[in-house]
């Protein structure tokens, strides 16, 4: 059985591959003589932003059981806050979105669970937080 990991990369040669065809040698040797090699963390957020959101299984029952909607302005915000926290480096955020509030894991890009607005607000294991 493979394990895949949360980016998508199911083995360390997928990912030096990927990072190996996103800098060319041309661009290392530029980068090189200026001092600037893109490092993998950079290359790799790089390709992460502007994924898909996705919603766990529970976090869609949250929404509907919450009667939560979100419009396509919200639902453009939420996945901006979510780039804007993996570009910060943060592992699970708390991301605000007008009266809603979505806890988040910013490395798999998922919606672990969401809250509307007069519900209690007691937010655990995050380390960082987001307003849009």
């Amino acid at each position: 059985m493979t394990n895949q990991w949360k980016i998508g990369f199911t083995s360390i040669e997928q990912a030096t591959n990927a990072y190996k065809d996103t800098i060319s040698k041309k661009q290392i040797g530029e980068a090189n003589k200026e001092g600037q090699v893109p490092s993998f963390r950079e290359v790799l957020l790089e390709k992460q932003n502007g994924e898909e959101l996705r919603f766990s299984k529970h976090a869609t029952h949250r929404l509907s059981e919450r009667q939560i909607t979100l419009s396509s302005q919200q639902r453009d915000r939420l996945q901006s806050g979510v780039d804007r926290a993996l570009q910060k480096g943060i592992k699970d955020s708390l991301v605000l979105v007008d009266e809603m509030a979505f806890i988040v894991n910013v490395e798999s890009r998922t919606v672990i669970t969401a809250l509307g607005d007069g519900e209690d607000k007691v937010f655990t294991n995050i380390d960082g937080a987001i307003i849009m």
